[in-house]
């Protein structure tokens, strides 16, 4: 099980770092974040900002008190973590954190998959269902049987290709511009939004609340399990204080890098029509502005390896993503709940019956959201999964680190709210007259994250017991 799972705890830095970026940033960095950079131009650095942000405090703060306890623990799964630090006397705390986990890792596993057939759609004009089996079928294929340590070291690899691909491009394209004095003037004259940090119209409140949303999105780095997980597989405390180097480095280049894209992308394709045509020319949400960059001045062989970047961003969060869900069920279900017997029993075959369940499940979902939804983005689409997860898991994670009096009636509390608040913020909220324009701004994830961390430090004060008691 702990090999499959978490590869034995014997990686080393390098490993570790790009697998937990390659698997933090996914196939929307390359799609979705591009595009967002050709919609609202230089405000999408807001993004880049709080990404570095969570990557930074993650790595630098958390990484190793949690690496300490769950060695000392003899944790390999998220649930096992937070059953050892809270001592329950039932299992409630951990059907609870493993039902939470497979439900969001089911729907960004399936927002993955829907990139994947974008992906092929856009690229190689394939069928966008056929493109979604075929992506689908490799990246299951590797997981199937290699489990953690074929995870990590693919998304050495993967990654690799994904910060060469994304830095490269916009270096390239730069160069060949002729007037290349001229891009931010070109483009405040196509939008003068485009070139205001605050966004288009400046500074306002309605401005203010989108940041808020864009530097939340790093929030979902303090302790989600797929993230997390990576702290436990690496072999020494040692190894991460080189590998948060690597980390941040990765991050701030990379997203970086695919702000610029979307830039240059609206510099080059939108001078001669107005702000409103722009999803005409690039796309849904401008979804289309990396792989026309790539069209328009790579040769062919460069665009293949364009390809095989997006395709490994989505590769890399698909494949970790279906090792965390897959530990849910057969470590933290079957086999400490309902089979305790066969603990410490090897649990190979049926880790590959879960994997492969629960991805078709994730297939399933993702074609059919496909086609009831023709118009979803990318972006928003991968973000709700990233989401439920963070608000779910990071707030508990940060509390169950730092905070003694932390316990566990607390720590039920935080998963039930940041678990219900994603959905009531994304859904509820925002078709409130009024002011539900402001929550779309906002986004679910800060507000859902701020109560389960308001809820779950009330708990504990109310209930006073220590963190092991009664629950």
């Amino acid at each position: 099980m702990a090999d499959y799972y978490v590869g034995g705890k014997r990686l080393g830095y390098w490993v570790v770092a790009f697998s937990a970026r390659a698997t933090g940033e996914s196939g929307w960095l390359l799609l979705g974040l591009t595009g967002m950079g050709a919609m609202v131009g230089v405000s999408a650095f807001w993004v880049v900002l709080g990404e570095v942000l969570g990557v930074g405090l993650a790595w630098w703060f958390m990484a190793k008190p949690f690496k300490r306890f769950s060695d000392q623990h003899k944790a390999i799964t998220i649930p096992d973590y937070l059953v050892s630090r809270f001592q329950p006397k039932t299992h409630l705390l951990r059907i609870i954190a493993a039902t939470t986990l497979s439900a969001f890792v089911i729907i960004y596993v399936s927002s993955q998959i829907d990139i994947t057939g974008k992906a092929f759609e856009t690229f190689l004009g394939w069928d966008y269902f056929a493109g979604a089996m075929a992506g689908f079928a490799i990246v299951l294929l590797y997981t199937f049987f290699g489990g953690f340590v074929a995870v990590a070291w693919s998304d050495l690899f993967q990654g690799l290709i994904m910060l060469i691909g994304l830095v490269g491009l916009p270096i390239g394209v730069f160069l060949m511009i002729k007037d290349q004095g001229s891009i931010a003037e070109g483009l405040a004259s196509i939008d003068p939004g485009l070139m205001n940090i605050w966004g288009s119209g400046g500074l306002t409140f309605l401005n203010v609340m989108t940041i808020v949303g864009l530097l939340g999105i790093g929030l979902g780095f303090l302790g989600s399990p797929q993230v997390f997980v990576r702290f436990m597989s690496i072999k020494s405390e040692a190894e991460i204080q080189k590998g948060r180097w690597v980390a941040v480095a990765f991050t701030l280049l990379t997203d970086a890098a695919a702000v610029c894209i979307g830039l240059l992308g609206r510099y080059i394709f939108t001078q001669n029509i107005g702000p409103d045509a722009v999803e005409s020319v690039l796309g849904n949400s401008a979804e289309n502005v990396l792989p026309m960059l790539v069209d328009n001045f790579l040769p062919l062989l460069l665009s293949g390896i364009y390809m095989a970047a997006v395709m490994a961003a989505i590769m890399s969060t698909i494949d970790s993503l279906l090792v965390v869900a897959s530990s849910a069920i057969t470590r933290d279900f079957y086999q400490q709940i309902l089979r305790p017997d066969l603990i410490g029993q090897p649990m190979t075959k049926t880790s590959r019956m879960v994997t492969l369940g629960m991805a078709l499940l994730a297939l399933a979902i993702a074609l059919m959201v496909a086609w009831l939804s023709p118009s979803r983005t990318v972006f928003w689409f991968a973000i709700f999964g990233w989401s439920g997860i963070a608000a779910t898991f990071c707030p508990m994670m940060i509390l169950a680190l730092f905070w003694p009096r932390y316990n566990v009636q607390g720590a039920i509390a935080s998963m039930i709210t940041g678990f219900v608040c994603i959905p009531l913020f994304k859904f509820g909220f925002t078709a409130l007259p009024e002011v539900g324009v402001y929550f779309d701004k906002l986004a679910e994830l800060p507000p859902s994250f701020a109560l389960s961390l308001i809820v779950g430090i009330s708990v504990s004060l109310m209930v006073r017991k220590p963190y092991g008691a009664s629950v």
